[in-house]
């Protein structure tokens, strides 16, 4: 299989070239889209020689040691060439944030297989992605741990028998916190995952539990379900990835060590498995696994993600928006950590505009929304 991986030098592209070399026999790197990350980028072109390297600097090109065969583009489209390139039959869409959505929906329009990490496409322009590739014979593959659980504990069901599907989420570092805690959170400390190695965006997200907001959404597109039937549970340990719940009232539970690579080696494998990608579970030394509620009163981060999907058109894009604005401001110290969600929040409030579901409705959503967090962050 020849792949290419948008935000090769990212947690979720590394995580993939680390499977994808214990499987040189399998698996071939045609292409690799990176963003300012030169010297890891040089050392995956000179271990995997791709035929087609992106940066997103059109100042970088020359630092990259490319291999005699290697094309290297660069400007903020390149990465879409890369997501297109004949040569790949899947592609890896591990680009962050709102950056992803091109270059997702170039794969998506050029018929690849997308092995989606890249949740806020789906959230911004859910619609728009899911619509392409029907038109095109895209397949959409869920790498987020929790939809990769979905999707795997789907296969052969009948969906009829299907009453809900439950997403698991580990609480992140200040679950059982209170509020007076929550107020003095520094950015170092909500980047300390007590399960999870992520980038810096997505861990916020988990402290805040918008991330699973994020997937809330993203479940929606993909398993094609209502808001209604898409519920959250918190698990600290991480093991349970996710649930379906049957009509019958018995639940089937997909686990493992939490390890990125296992739903990355089955999204390159399905319906096939790798072997040996993560350790063997021992359940003696788990001992136990604990489920709770959310907290919807100190995260509300969670509810807000619901009602931009009930509210649906272009809400969840501004929330999406808001949100990647108001969390670079938290890590630059700017805002506090639980004026997030207020932000978020008021952001929301204030969307008046038609929800008409465009491409170019979703870039002016998205723009808006990120220029009202950044005055309202200021005034914070």
């Amino acid at each position: 299989m020849k792949v290419a991986i948008l935000g090769s030098t990212g947690s979720i592209g590394t995580s993939a070239l680390e499977v994808i070399a214990g499987y040189p026999e399998k698996y071939d790197v045609v292409g690799l889209a990176a963003g300012k990350n030169m010297a890891l980028l040089n050392e995956q072109v000179r271990r995997f020689q791709p035929k087609l390297v992106s940066v997103l600097s059109s100042a970088v090109p020359d630092r990259i040691n490319a291999c005699e065969n290697t094309e290297i583009l660069a400007g903020d489209t390149a990465a879409r060439a890369v997501a297109a390139m004949p040569e790949a039959e899947t592609v890896i869409a591990a680009i962050s944030g709102s950056a992803g959505l091109f270059p997702t929906l170039a794969a998506v329009r050029a018929g690849k297989t997308v092995a989606l990490a890249n949740k806020e496409s789906l959230v911004m322009a859910g619609k728009i992605i899911t619509a392409a590739a029907a038109e095109s014979g895209s397949e959409i593959i869920p790498v987020d741990s929790e939809h990769s659980a979905i999707f795997q504990l789907l296969e052969g069901r009948n969906r009829a028998d299907i009453k809900n599907i439950i997403l698991t989420a580990s609480g992140g570092p200040f679950l059982g916190s209170d509020k007076e805690t929550l107020a003095q959170v520094t950015p170092a400390a909500a980047l300390q995952h007590p399960r999870w190695k992520m980038g810096n965006k997505v861990t916020i997200d988990s402290a805040t539990l918008m991330n699973k907001g994020l997937e809330v959404i993203e479940a929606h597109f993909i398993f094609d379900l209502p808001a209604e039937r898409i519920k959250v549970i918190v698990h600290p340990q991480s093991i349970v990835h996710s649930m379906i719940e049957f009509i019958d009232g018995t639940v089937l539970a997909q686990l493992s060590y939490p390890d990125m690579k296992a739903p990355i080696a089955y999204a390159l494998s399905c319906p096939d498995r790798l072997h040996d990608i993560v350790a063997p579970m021992s359940f003696a030394e788990i001992g136990k696994l604990t489920f709770e509620d959310p907290d919807h009163e100190k995260f509300p981060a969670l509810q807000l993600a619901y009602r931009a999907l009930d509210a649906g058109g272009l809400m969840p894009t501004v929330l999406n928006g808001a949100n990647e604005t108001v969390v670079e401001r938290f890590l630059a110290g700017e805002i506090p950590f639980t004026e997030i969600p207020r932000i978020i929040a008021r952001v929301m409030d204030a969307f008046t505009e038609p929800q008409e579901m465009s491409l170019d409705a979703v870039i002016a959503a998205d723009q808006w929304a990120k220029e009202q967090a950044r005055r309202m962050a200021q005034s914070a």
